[in-house]
């Protein structure tokens, strides 16, 4: 009996101590993290991992430049964007692998074509993720009024702006459930225009990671068998997304979230039917282009100093 006792103490004892911050508010977009963390699959890696409380208030440039947490999730963009502005951040898996952004009008508004933006009121996230977007608008010439927007769609539900940038996982379904059917949107996938850059990826300092390149390699393997997990027992994550944000007060229902869910496989999960991980050199140099070529950065970082993933 003390033999394993002592033995499980030893065991907690050895367990690295780390956290994670998602880049947006607790919701089925970081499910793979969650499961990893309920299944057991941080500890079976030697990791004993915090998820902390993301979103608006938690910009991943503060996160990194104040160290907040140890690891953080980002948008490719945002992240260069961090790493130009002088917070030495690294990627250490790239788990999204295709751009899920779309511009939105209503048919009604007779809006079909981008060079139709010209004068517009385009509704665009405030919150670290308007580096895409501006860079779009900026490559078509687009003149329109940017009107920022915090946290609902509102404002285009009720014609208080023409477009919107959305989501493909998350607000797009969400003015489908207000109810406004597919067939009633003209959309325009960025992925469709050249701007088809991978967002969702996992950072951590340039320093942890020279400090602690095992356990990098440890967060980044057991968040991916979260993920696999998540999308191989959907109702049983989804049961486990809807708990956690109800405990943290966030609005939810389950239609939306098994669309996000489902959504989430087909950005991460690559033609071989498998998450890659992998930051491709060529997805790296063209989103570094687009952000400098519009002027939301002066210049990059070679992507061998970029990026530290070996998956």
């Amino acid at each position: 009996m003390l033999g394993i006792i002592y033995a499980s103490t030893l065991q907690a004892q050895e367990l690295f101590t780390i956290s994670y911050m998602p880049h947006w508010s607790h919701q089925a977009q970081f499910a793979g993290y969650y499961m990893a963390l309920e299944k057991g699959i941080y500890e079976k890696y030697g990791l004993d991992v915090e998820i902390l409380d993301g979103g608006p208030s938690a910009p991943m440039d503060k996160v990194f430049e104040n160290n907040l947490a140890d690891f953080g999730s980002d948008f490719l963009s945002g992240a260069i964007k961090i790493r130009s502005g002088g917070t030495p951040i690294v990627n250490i898996a790239q788990l999204s692998q295709m751009s899920a952004l779309i511009f939105v009008a209503k048919k009604k508004s007779g809006i079909d074509d981008v060079n139709q933006f010209n004068g517009k009121k385009i509704g665009i996230w405030r919150s670290g993720f308007t580096e895409t977007p501006m860079a779009f608008l900026n490559q078509f010439n687009i003149n329109a009024q940017i009107v920022p927007i915090t946290s609902t769609i509102n404002l285009f539900l009720n014609d208080g702006i023409d477009i919107m940038c959305v989501m493909w996982y998350n607000e797009y379904n969400r003015i489908y459930n207000s109810g406004i059917n597919f067939d009633e949107l003209n959309t325009f996938f960025f992925n469709d225009y050249g701007f088809d850059i991978p967002e969702d990826g996992i950072y951590c300092s340039e320093s942890f990671y020279e400090e602690h390149p095992e356990v990098c390699e440890k967060f980044v393997d057991a968040t991916i068998e979260g993920w696999y997990y998540a999308f191989a027992h959907e109702d049983e994550t989804l049961d486990l997304v809807l708990k956690i944000m109800h405990a943290f007060n966030i609005s939810a229902n389950r239609s939306h979230q098994r669309w996000m869910l489902e959504r989430m496989k087909d950005i991460f999960i690559t033609d071989d039917g498998k998450i890659s991980g992998k930051l491709k050199k060529e997805d790296y140099l063209k989103t570094a282009k687009i952000l400098k070529n519009s002027g939301a950065i002066d210049a990059y970082d070679s992507f061998e100093n970029f990026y530290k993933g070996d998956h």
